[in-house]
């Protein structure tokens, strides 16, 4: 049953994205006759609005033109099926990638993005998970520049039962830092969640700050950070790349969110983003509700995409 409601929840946050590519394609078709030219730039059109981007598609779209030729394909759910086998040969191969939290005590995750991007939430639903769980959280409220940040992740650990580790609007980030890692020692909590700035008066300065913050953290407790995830908004589509290649170097990051799938039509850019980077892809965001936030498996993504 636990399976069944994680594809379930998978299919509902990608239902926009699944349909922009297969209705793109069926509308296309004229049943029972060899897949044509007008089917493949269907099939072109709905992968370039899913945002799998350019490169990504036109390899596709070259490798499953070639297919149907070869094997006068006529069927749809044959199609889908080449689709995702050549998405898959493209793709580097994945599995997926857990967050042992039990490695490390106080395990300490570092949460960056930029403003906007569901971080805070993110952040609040992953201490519900954990929580949920039996663990002791402590999140720390490093976002001290943005204009209501620290009520904002205030607000989420009242409702879910978690103290929170805060300054006063404007004070030093990495002075948060070391006091959240300070107090979770302390009070021998399981997990460290902390916020960090998502802007600042220029991407310089941002990730000069999260460089900072990082080595206030180490510095308490060696080997920390132990996971630095970078939430990235899915209805960005491809401009969620960018962000992402500005923080990986500077943020260190150990891996990725993609929230708000269930909003979009753009949830391809996943795919994009697996074949960019080499940082896993860990948690997406398919809903509103707490429970919403699932691990990533890329097999069950390929597959609910190209149903």
């Amino acid at each position: 049953m636990a399976e069944r409601s994680f594809f379930d929840k998978l299919k509902r946050g990608l239902f926009m994205t699944h349909t922009e590519i297969i209705e793109k394609v069926k509308e296309s078709m004229t049943p029972d006759l060899p897949i044509g030219k007008a089917a493949i730039d269907g099939l072109e059109e709905g992968l370039l609005g899913a945002d799998i981007g350019a490169e990504l598609t036109m390899s596709l779209v070259d490798r499953i033109e070639s297919r149907v030729r070869d094997e006068k394909i006529t069927k749809m759910d044959r199609l889908t099926e080449v689709l995702r086998e050549e998405t898959r040969a493209l793709i580097p191969r994945r599995e997926q990638q857990t967050i042992d939290v039990s490695k490390a005590k106080p395990f300490v995750i570092l949460v960056v993005g930029v403003n906007g991007t569901g971080k805070t939430t993110t952040i609040a639903k992953l201490a519900t998970r954990w929580k949920n769980e039996g663990r002791n959280v402590i999140l720390g409220a490093a976002d001290t520049f943005r204009a209501a940040a620290i009520e904002q992740l205030q607000m989420w650990a009242d409702r879910i039962g978690v103290p929170v580790i805060k300054h006063k609007a404007g004070s030093d980030p990495g002075a948060v830092a070391h006091d959240a890692v300070s107090a979770a020692k302390a009070r021998n909590a399981e997990i460290v969640i902390i916020d960090t700035a998502g802007r600042l008066h220029n991407k310089a300065h941002l990730m000069l700050e999260l460089t900072k913050v990082r080595r206030v953290i180490e510095k308490e407790l060696p080997g920390a950070p132990h996971e630095t995830l970078l939430v990235l908004d899915g209805t960005t589509g491809q401009n969620g790349l960018s962000q992402a290649a500005a923080f990986l170097e500077a943020a260190k990051v150990t891996g990725i969110v993609v929230t708000k799938l269930d909003g979009t039509a753009k949830g391809g850019v996943i795919l994009s983003i697996m074949r960019q980077f080499s940082i896993p892809v860990k948690f997406v965001g398919v809903g509103e509700g707490a429970d919403d936030l699932i691990p990533f498996d890329p097999a069950a993504y390929v597959d609910t995409l190209f149903e």
